[in-house]
């Protein structure tokens, strides 16, 4: 069974051409589109808001979100940064 359907295929193939020619616009900002992946994105899409034979979008790639340096600082109750009692700094260096 195919993953895409007609409808979807000449949404996409129509993409693609606007965008070899130079005429294709992104949705939001309306800047020009030069990468290929980016014509077949918005051609699936478009497919789907016509309600094509499309598989789901996938989901986000980022499932948690990583904390980097601010997490070890917190704040105090007054809102100023204070150090964790573990990550204290050495004296005298």
């Amino acid at each position: 069974m195919p993953r895409y359907g007609e409808a979807s295929q000449k949404s996409v193939k129509r993409a693609m051409r606007k965008r070899k020619h130079g005429t294709l616009e992104s949705g939001r900002s309306h800047t020009k589109v030069t990468s290929r992946k980016q014509a077949i994105a918005i051609g699936l899409e478009e497919a789907r808001k016509k309600g094509a034979k499309v598989p789901a979008r996938k989901s986000s790639g980022r499932k948690s979100t990583t904390r980097t340096s601010s997490s070890r600082t917190r704040r105090s109750s007054s809102g100023t940064r204070t150090r964790r009692s573990g990550t204290s700094r050495r004296a005298g260096m």
